[in-house]
């Protein structure tokens, strides 16, 4: 499946089978060798939501969130009879998420999740150093300094506004960033371009998968960032290579994401 070209294998383990997703993830997740994606959803079994979605990056790690994966996630437990309810629980490692599908000629066209609300407290995004939040602050990659806004969106995410998007440029520092020693746990970079006060493109070095075509998280962060730096309003369209996402960033601090998910194949794998 695929949110606006962000794409993912999502397979069933409903009778929470051990499997070595670490190792199954780098196999599968190759695109000369495997199936190709960006990462795995796996579907199994919650105590505290109607399912619980696991994800897990194409070079083996676990994520926390991802927005992207929650849509497609949605669609596929929806369609496929796991959960039938047009307005779900899903338990993830940042917490519990309600997506909502929206549907067109009773097919789940597009699907709305509720993000829960960005958090800038640096002991919990987190980012070594002694503010209390990290927003507009200065670092420094190969002599050259940039400026950054770090938060938390189910996720760690630091943005960088610039005048294009340049993937050389992206390609260069995304990875530089995302290991920098001031982010602990790691960092997302996204590359945020502002159209205007509504419309904004980003592009996202998103960790434990590089460079990928849409980021869900991304651009929830994105949008937070861009409103809070007030160089838009608080609900903006977020523009990606193959599509958009919509952006809500309500007063009571709550984000929601809208945006298309698709089914490309289905398939069957032998696991050795």
């Amino acid at each position: 499946m695929n949110g606006l070209g962000n794409d993912f294998i999502v397979f069933e383990n409903l009778d929470n089978e051990e499997y070595d997703y670490d190792i199954l993830a780098r196999k599968l997740c190759d695109r000369h060798f495997g199936i190709g994606a960006d990462g795995l959803l796996i579907a199994e079994p919650s105590g505290i939501a109607d399912i619980k979605m696991r994800i897990i990056n194409s070079d083996g790690s676990e994520a926390e969130m991802c927005g992207n994966g929650a849509r497609c996630f949605a669609k596929y437990v929806y369609e496929n009879g796991i959960v039938k309810k047009d307005k779900m629980s899903v338990e993830t490692l940042s917490g519990i998420i309600m997506p909502e599908l929206i549907f067109k000629d009773d097919v789940v066209e597009k699907v709305k999740v509720h993000m829960g609300s960005p958090i800038f407290r640096t002991d919990m995004i987190p980012v070594k150093t002694d503010k209390k939040s990290f927003i507009e602050e200065t670092i420094k990659i190969d002599g050259r300094s940039y400026i950054v806004t770090s938060l938390l969106v189910g996720v760690p995410h630091t943005i960088i506004f610039v005048n294009s998007i340049d993937e050389n440029m992206i390609l260069n520092i995304g990875p530089l960033i995302e290991k920098l020693q001031i982010f602990p746990r790691g960092t997302n970079v996204d590359f945020v371009k502002v159209e205007d006060d509504s419309n904004i493109t980003v592009r996202t070095w998103e960790r434990g998968a590089g460079l990928t075509l849409a980021c869900g998280t991304g651009a929830c962060a994105s949008a937070v960032a861009s409103a809070l730096t007030e160089k838009t309003k608080r609900n903006v369209y977020v523009h990606f290579k193959k599509g958009d996402l919509y952006i809500e960033w309500l007063l009571d601090n709550n984000i929601y994401l809208t945006g298309i998910a698709e089914e490309v194949f289905t398939g069957e794998i032998k696991i050795v």
